[in-house]
Order: C-alpha cells, then sequence, then structure tokens
C-alpha cells in the first residue's frame, strides 16, 4: 500500500466478515486484543504445516529452518524499532516483558531506594513494581494526573517525585484508558539527571505510531504482538544492550546457559540469557509477518488514518449529554483508545446492548484500577478503533448507544 486504503485493508482480515448475533460485527476492542490479517495467519499455518521443529537444538533441516526463522523475526522486530537483534529478548507478552525487568532492575535495589511509576498505568507496570518494593525494601512512588487525565509535571516537581533516591521510573508511552499520550522526553530528561533507569510500556504505542528506540532514550521497551496484528503468546522486551548485558537470569533452563555442572553453571549472552526453555516459535513468526503488514500500510499513514477516526469518534460522542469522556477531548498527544461513562448505566450493562448489535467494546477497569479511582468511577465503556476501523463503524456504536439509552429509560440529556 503506497497510502492507507481501509477499504482494501478490511479485505485482509477474514474475521470482519463475519456477524455477530446476527450483526455485522464493528469490532472496537483493538487495545485489547488486535484481529489478525490472512498473511499472518497463513505464516503460522505454514510454519506448522511445513517448518515445525525446536530452535538452537536439532542440527537436522527442519532445526536449521525453525531457528532462521525465529532469528530473522528477532532481527525483523529490531528493525521495526531502530534497535539490534541482541536487543530483542522474546517473552509470551508485555506482562512477561516488564516483569523481566522488573526483576533483573529489581535486584540491585534496597532500603532507600525508589521507584517511580505513575497511576495511568496497566496493572502490568504497577503490580511487578509493588512486588520487587516488597522484596528490597525500596519505596514505590508515582505520578498523579490532571483531571483531564494526563500526567501531572507540575504536581510532580512540587513534590520533588524524580531525585538522587530514584533508580527506576517505568511509564507507560499511552494510556490504554484515556489514550493520553505521556510527556516521555521530559520524564527521561527527569530520570537521566538523577542516574535512573528508564521502563517504558509501550502497548499501545508500537501498534500504532513509529517507534524509534534510539530517539525515545529509554533504557527498556515492553510491547506485545497481540494488539499490533501478531499471534498471542508473543511479547517484546528491549534493553539496551549494556543493559541487558549487566541483568541476571530471570528464569532457568535450557537455551539460556552456556555450561551446566553439578557444581554450577555459566550463562548464555543476551538476548537468549533471558529466554529459557522453548520459546514462542510460530508466535515470532507470526509476530514478523504481522510487522511486514504494517511496514507494507506505513504506520505514518496508520497513525493519520487513526487520528481522522478518534477525532470522528470524539465528535459522535459530544452529541451525548450523557457521555462524560475520560480524558483528553480534543485530538492534542492522544491516542485512538476512548474511554468514558454513559450517565448512570453500568458499563456491563451498556456493552450487553451493544454487543446485541454486534459491536464490541469493552466494559471495566481496563486493568487500570487505580487510574479509575482517581476519575471516581469504578469502571468505563472503552472504544479502541485501529486501522481496520471505518467512520461507519462509529456510526453504528452511535446508535447502539442511543438504542443502550433509551432501554434504560435514559431521558435524551438526563438521567433515569
Amino acid at each position: 500500500m503506497t497510502a492507507f486504503d481501509v477499504a482494501r485493508c478490511r479485505k485482509d482480515f477474514p474475521i470482519l466478515a463475519r456477524t455477530a448475533n446476527g450483526c455485522p460485527l464493528v469490532y472496537l476492542d483493538s487495545a485489547n486484543t488486535s484481529q489478525k490479517p490472512q498473511s499472518v495467519i497463513d505464516a503460522v499455518s505454514a510454519h506448522y504445516a511445513c517448518h515445525n521443529a525446536n530452535v538452537a537444538r536439532a542440527m537436522h533441516a527442519l532445526g536449521m529452518e525453525a531457528t532462521a526463522a525465529y532469528e530473522g523475526a528477532r532481527a525483523k522486530v529490531a528493525a521495526f524499532i531502530g534497535a539490534q537483534p541482541e536487543e530483542i529478548v522474546f517473552t509470551k507478552n508485555a506482562s512477561e516483558a516488564l516483569n523481566l525487568a522488573a526483576n533483573c532492575l529489581g535486584a540491585a535495589l534496597g532500603p532507600g531506594d525508589e521507584i517511580v511509576t505513575t497511576v495511568a498505568e496497566h496493572h502490568s507496570n504497577i503490580v511487578p513494581w509493588q512486588l520487587v518494593s516488597q522484596r528490597s525494601g525500596a519505596k514505590l512512588r508515582w505520578f498523579d494526573v490532571t483531571d483531564e487525565g494526563r500526567l501531572d509535571l507540575a504536581r510532580a516537581a512540587a513534590g520533588n517525585l524524580i531525585n538522587e533516591r530514584t533508580k527506576v521510573v517505568a511509564v507507560t508511552w499511552l494510556s490504554n484508558v484515556t489514550g493520553a499520550v505521556s510527556p516521555l522526553p521530559e520524564i527521561i530528561a527527569w530520570a537521566r539527571a538523577v542516574g535512573a533507569a528508564v521502563v517504558v510500556d509501550g502497548s499501545q504505542g508500537v501498534p500504532h505510531r513509529p517507534a524509534d528506540v534510539a530517539a525515545l532514550g529509554a533504557d527498556c521497551l515492553a510491547f506485545t504482538g497481540h494488539k499490533m496484528l501478531g499471534p498471542t503468546g508473543i511479547g517484546v522486551l528491549w534493553g539496551r544492550s549494556d543493559v541487558l548485558a549487566g541483568w541476571p537470569p530471570f528464569l532457568g533452563g535450557g537455551e539460556m546457559i552456556e555450561t551446566v555442572r553439578m557444581t554450577g553453571s555459566s550463562y548464555a549472552r543476551p538476548p537468549h540469557r533471558f529466554e529459557a526453555g522453548t520459546p514462542p516459535i510460530a508466535q515470532a513468526v507470526g509476530l514478523a509477518a504481522a510487522i511486514d503488514y504494517l511496514n507494507a500500510c506505513g504506520l505514518e499513514a496508520v497513525e493519520a488514518w487513526e487520528a481522522k477516526l478518534t477525532a470522528y469518534l470524539l465528535e459522535r460522542l459530544a452529541e451525548f449529554p450523557e457521555v462524560t469522556v475520560l480524558g483528553p477531548t480534543t485530538m492534542a498527544d492522544r491516542g485512538s483508545a476512548v474511554s468514558f461513562t454513559l450517565a448512570d448505566i453500568h458499563p456491563h450493562d451498556a456493552m450487553q446492548i451493544l454487543d446485541a448489535d454486534g459491536v464490541a467494546v469493552r466494559g471495566g477497569h481496563h486493568c487500570a484500577r487505580p487510574l479509575h479511582e482517581r476519575f471516581g468511577v469504578p469502571a468505563s465503556i472503552r472504544v479502541s478503533p485501529y486501522l481496520y476501523t471505518t467512520e461507519d463503524e462509529i456510526d453504528r456504536l452511535a446508535d447502539s448507544l442511543l438504542r443502550a439509552l433509551r432501554f434504560f429509560r435514559v431521558r435524551p440529556g438526563g438521567r433515569g
């Protein structure tokens, strides 16, 4: 594709042709997991059908083919984010990648040290640091957000949040709830000034916009394959080569070692030091195919299309006085995930009506309960379009929201 063409794109996704509850499927839950193009499905199927073997062990033809495909996927992921292959560690998802970073960085922490995260994080970038804090005695602190859902840098500066005791700063690139883009340059510069390591959760960023780890300036970046058109069961931790070289092993087993004796073992160089046991081989092959697809589309074109869709989504939601958007209501520094409440209707109830109309959204706290508590709501409805979403599908969502209001007898512009 030389220019992004959503109609052509949709033909590549077989699931979008199906119905749900007797209605054409409208899939608006891509922040949860994305759909897969036929090329990814075919790549995984072809690997199992023609090249299935374990990697880095079997010296027969199939083993060498599987190893070449697996390491080729590593190289493709590296090129996608401007990294080197030896800086790419495959995990089973972003949560495991963040746990890997937390455990390895946490090994050097102790009482008196501080870890900084944010109230806007997915649980996967909160809980691992809580566990590290409990084990090490390091103190966990966090950024608050403004009422608009943006990280409150002024309050953090006034409270000296990042200081000489800070050893790790863990922050999301884009919120999976509000879509707000974190001010990473400012936060990373702040962390660098005190010598703190920076871990970025890129799960909602890498699938939607170009990433360049050299320009980013962080120490680690975590993301997951299933949110970027790839299979489930494959995640990525990028780490600067000097950072990974200093980390101890996270898991023990085959392939992560050089030599094993009963009296002790020596370990492989990164990234294999952190990939114990049989890795997600077919999943890596599928992720490589997903990257091929995104490269063919052009992430700049994808980002522009999503921006247009999100602006239209916010415009349609603004027609409903009963809708309260959590986070930015303009397109400045925001991604495509939009969460909101609908009058006094519980999100789980609202999404049942939407599901009956074939509209798939997510209702809940989206693994970000602290952020919802900050906004004073237990849950929200989240709409998350992607490159295959159309404006007509946003209209279908709006029609279904109106039906939900009528079903629950909410007066237009009022409460039930």
